[in-house]
């Protein structure tokens, strides 16, 4: 790794790190966050901050950490950037739907995204090795992790043949995951049937719709599908209707299970992004990483309430089993 020198040898305090600036002007750096909402947020956040604390980031003596929550709803995106922008905060952590707003209310002020589906393809960043502007993070694309949900719900519901996959298409990464999920259980042989959701009042409807015409429900989250978790898990209950999702929150509160990425490792390490922005690096210089660990989570109490009978080897293999 490069050692950096400082910059003040060279040049003026706008090159500063963040850290030294705060330092020498006597004031606590602020860290804002949006996250979709704080229920589903809590334990990513809380690992974000401890991982920050063990790098000697500590709330209250040296950062001030602005937690503001987006609810599903497009408009509060776009006023929390502007409320952050008018704060003058140090730097922003976010979700990749949330990227956009930010981008377009400040070039100056670093972004990290802790989460993101495709950062490339959705215009997040130029590239993962070189992200460019004010913006890096922690991506969650990776190859393939459609057809393996798809793969452990044909092991967990056989009779499978109709798929519903439920999302918001007006999110550019959920219409990227959509596509892909249609096009993998196409070629598995399964019928699909998408269903779109903007608002809250759409999503009771479609299970009306779907209640007759699926065989299980593959939903494409977002921070609208994460605000509304505990009405879309009461309906798929009361519907019988197996589930699958990318995050094991569903599953917790009462989905039937989930394969992705460990969220709460991923915003730990967007602690060490936003670390080593605070002590120098530019945004544009740090490479976007891709996920290593993946977990799968399974509720056994779910699947007895719709009658559903767990294999055994989807038990072996999973990483949390809720009884």
């Amino acid at each position: 790794m490069r050692r950096r020198a400082f910059i003040t040898l060279i040049g003026g305090a706008a090159a500063w790190p963040l850290a030294a600036r705060a330092q020498h002007a006597g004031k606590l750096l602020t860290i804002g966050v949006l996250g979709s909402d704080a229920p589903s947020w809590t334990a990513w956040t809380a690992a974000f901050a401890e991982r920050l604390r063990q790098l000697g980031w500590i709330e209250g003596r040296t950062i001030a950490i602005v937690y503001r929550w987006s609810e599903g709803r497009p408009e509060r995106v776009a006023e929390v950037a502007n409320e952050f922008v008018r704060q003058k905060v140090d730097i922003i952590v976010t979700y990749g739907g949330a990227v956009a707003a930010f981008k377009q209310a400040t070039r100056d002020i670093p972004i990290v995204f802790a989460i993101a589906v495709d950062p490339v393809g959705i215009g997040l960043v130029d590239s993962l090795s070189r992200p460019g502007g004010n913006v890096t993070g922690l991506s969650l694309e990776v190859t393939d992790i459609a057809s393996k949900r798809l793969e452990f719900l044909l092991n967990v519901v056989p009779s499978l043949r109709r798929l519903a996959i439920m999302g918001d298409v007006s999110y550019p990464a959920s219409a990227l995951e959509l596509g892909e999920v249609q096009a993998t259980a196409r070629n598995l042989g399964l019928a699909v049937a998408p269903y779109n959701i903007q608002r809250e009042g759409d999503i009771a409807p479609i299970f009306q719709a779907l209640k007759s015409q699926a065989d299980a429900l593959y939903v494409v989250e977002n921070a609208l599908v994460a605000a509304n978790i505990n009405r879309i898990i009461a309906l798929t209950l009361s519907s019988r209707l197996p589930s699958i999702f990318n995050t094991p929150d569903f599953v917790r509160v009462g989905g039937l299970m989930s394969y992705g990425p460990d969220y709460q490792a991923l915003f730990s390490h967007a602690g060490d992004y936003v670390n080593r922005i605070l002590r120098g690096a530019k945004p544009s210089d740090i490479p976007v990483e891709q996920p290593t660990k993946f977990d799968l989570v399974v509720n056994q109490k779910t699947a007895k309430v719709i009658g559903l009978a767990i294999p055994d080897k989807i038990i072996a293999l999973a990483n949390e089993v809720i009884e």
